[in-house]
């Protein structure tokens, strides 16, 4: 693949009914594409806790992938409220989810420490007031390889 492969997808904030959307069609796409499955698992379990980050805490933002030959680049975005303590919230378990959310069976504080355990690259940037966006890269080199 030589070209640069470009899907984005809008997340409704609090709409536990489309969760998992974005993520799945990025998973059906790199399938098509024939990246490999462990690739693929790792991208899809990112990609769907950002997701139900933006629904839980933002009110709503975009999830964009971008597919190369060599990684998918995943940006998520949103205006929310943003996060004030980056750290705390990088740490397993930490969770600011509202009881509604928890009750679902969400809100487990492990959000953001998957995004990283499972991106090859990951970097967060939130200002409070403004937003959020997280970027995660995913090397489509096989760990069965």
């Amino acid at each position: 693949m030589t070209d640069t492969l470009k899907l984005s997808y809008y997340c409704p904030g609090d709409d536990f009914d489309r969760a998992g959307e974005a993520s799945a069609k990025v998973k059906k796409a790199l399938q098509r594409l024939g990246v490999p499955p462990d690739v693929v698992r790792r991208v899809a379990i990112g990609t769907y806790e950002a997701e139900l980050n933006v629904i839980i805490h933002a009110g709503g933002g975009t999830v964009t992938a971008e597919v190369s030959g060599e990684s998918t680049l995943i940006t998520v975005s949103d205006e929310g409220k943003g996060i004030p303590d980056i750290q705390a919230a990088l740490q397993e378990g930490f969770s600011t989810a509202p009881e509604y959310a928890r009750q679902m069976g969400f809100g487990a504080g492990m959000g953001l420490p998957n995004m990283m355990k499972c991106s090859d690259e990951f970097n967060i940037e939130s200002t409070v007031g403004k937003g959020t966006v997280i970027t995660m890269r995913f090397c489509h080199r096989s760990e069965d390889l």
